[in-house]
């Protein structure tokens, strides 16, 4: 068995300061969010109460990928961009396809 890795696995992307701290509060709010609606499904909650929270949860995970996506183009595509690297836009298109499916 050959060991070949995946080459968009080998990018990485170092946040700091104040991206990272904003992102990360999202994802929890987002985490506290979903565990809330797994303990309203214990609690037997009303299905509409259910279906509102997660309603609300799809609406957080959007707004993280809208910030996480503005950010990737002001720094990654601008960067690879600058350096020749044109593949930067294909692979850019195919994310925001899968985005708006």
């Amino acid at each position: 068995m050959t060991d070949t890795a995946c080459p968009s696995c080998e990018k990485r992307k170092h946040r700091e300061g104040k991206e990272y701290k904003e992102l990360i509060n999202r994802l929890n709010r987002i985490e506290g969010q979903i565990r809330g609606i797994k303990k309203m499904v214990e609690d037997d909650r009303y299905c509409i109460d259910i279906i509102n929270q997660v309603a609300a949860v799809s609406a957080a995970i959007n707004s993280f990928n809208k910030v996480l996506l503005s950010e990737h183009i002001k720094s990654c595509v601008v960067e690879d961009i600058r350096q020749g690297n044109g593949d930067m836009v294909d692979e850019l298109c195919d994310t925001l396809h899968k985005l708006m499916r």
